[in-house]
């Protein structure tokens, strides 16, 4: 008995150990950002516009297979309008540059920072993260789709709660026509 007893005291030791020692692998997958695209798209009373930005880097992390994390880093500066040619493209371009909007000159990148992931159906994930603009951080919840090396996201952004007010009528009063709504949204596709 006193064997019996002894051998099960060594194997649930050897158990204890074992599983102490195993880490769960981390792998943190870099995203292509010439293979990536986001693209926004901001609404006015009278219509909308679109465009794009770019990735400046960019990564997801995964364990055994199951998106855990990720962070990207948005390049400002690239912001462009895909609705619009000639000098109205080069006004909306420039606009959303200045300060009325995201001020590039002083805030040149965005990011985004992934605080908790959790499992919402098959492939599916609901994210809660940290997106900083104009070096303002506030939370932001969406989903992201992975498919193999692929990704997708969408999600709303209220542009008021990063200072970015220029016709907001949540600020100035008589806009009639000309308000542009707080609300944008980002859609990404990604490939890592």
């Amino acid at each position: 008995m006193k064997k019996i007893i002894k051998k099960l005291a060594i194997l649930t030791l050897v158990s204890v150990f074992t599983v102490s020692f195993t880490s769960i692998e981390k792998e943190k997958k870099e995203i292509k950002t010439d293979k990536s695209e986001v693209v926004w798209k901001g609404y006015k009373v009278t219509g909308s516009h679109e465009g794009t930005i770019d990735i400046k880097s960019g990564s997801l992390v995964f364990e055994r297979d199951k998106l855990t994390g990720g962070e990207f880093v948005i390049d400002m500066t690239t912001i462009s309008s895909t609705d619009l040619e000639g000098e109205y493209k080069g006004k909306l371009d420039g606009h959303l540059k200045s300060d009325d909007f995201f001020g590039v000159v002083n805030h040149p990148t965005a990011k985004l920072v992934f605080k908790s992931v959790t499992v919402s159906g098959k492939n599916a994930y609901d994210v809660v993260g940290d997106l900083t603009i104009k070096n303002k951080t506030n939370p932001v919840n969406f989903k992201i789709s992975i498919y193999g090396n692929k990704a997708t996201a969408s999600l709303k952004v209220d542009r008021t709660k990063y200072d970015v007010r220029y016709g907001s009528s949540s600020f100035f009063d008589g806009l009639k026509d000309k308000a542009i709504y707080d609300e944008f949204d980002l859609i990404s596709d990604l490939e890592f």
